[in-house]
């Protein structure tokens, strides 16, 4: 089963990129690769129409062609961090070609420095994969809250109850990819 998952945050020491590594560690058989979305400009239609940026393409097709897609999602302000809304506004573009996400299995997680676990930007991420048609897990959701508590200085995941709910998530996702597969053919 291959995997592709994004952060939305482009921080060097981001809690939810150190989730989709420990996720990766707890979830070998998944194959998770983690896709860099740090090259994308900001969306402009006059730029698309212009040059549609080869990164933009390139995550386009990773997405089609992966068997899931594993989300990470920051808070900012109570919503989901720019470079995640960016991302899905690219992933959604040109307009005139199949949508990526249609029926992929979704997956979203998020790690906020706060008490609320980032499920506020997940909710926000959710409506838009609704409106992409992704067929995203609803239950369980994850929510790492105070991830300053929750990693070590090297940016592992070191809180045991972290980890097994984790891993609980990632053992639902599998299951939910898999199914999401079975009905798509």
């Amino acid at each position: 089963m291959h995997v592709v998952a994004v952060s939305g945050s482009l921080r060097k020491r981001s809690y939810n990129t150190a989730l989709l590594r420990a996720a990766q560690k707890l979830a070998p058989e998944m194959g998770i690769e983690i896709l860099d979305i740090s090259m994308l400009p900001i969306y402009n239609q006059d730029l698309e129409d212009a040059a549609y940026p080869e990164t933009a393409k390139t995550l386009r097709e990773n997405i089609r062609a992966a068997d899931g897609v594993l989300l990470a999602v920051p808070e900012f302000n109570r919503t989901p961090a720019a470079p995640m809304k960016n991302f899905l506004d690219w992933s959604s573009r040109p307009e005139d070609e199949p949508l990526p996400w249609e029926l992929k299995p979704v997956g979203i997680i998020g790690a906020s420095s706060g008490l609320r676990g980032a499920n506020l930007a997940q909710f926000d991420v959710r409506r838009v994969m609704s409106y992409f048609n992704a067929r995203t897990m609803g239950q369980p959701e994850f929510y790492c809250s105070e991830s300053s508590k929750k990693f070590d200085d090297d940016l592992n995941l070191s809180d045991e109850k972290t980890t097994q709910v984790l891993r609980k998530f990632l053992t639902a996702f599998t299951s939910h990819v898999e199914r999401e597969q079975k009905a798509s053919r």
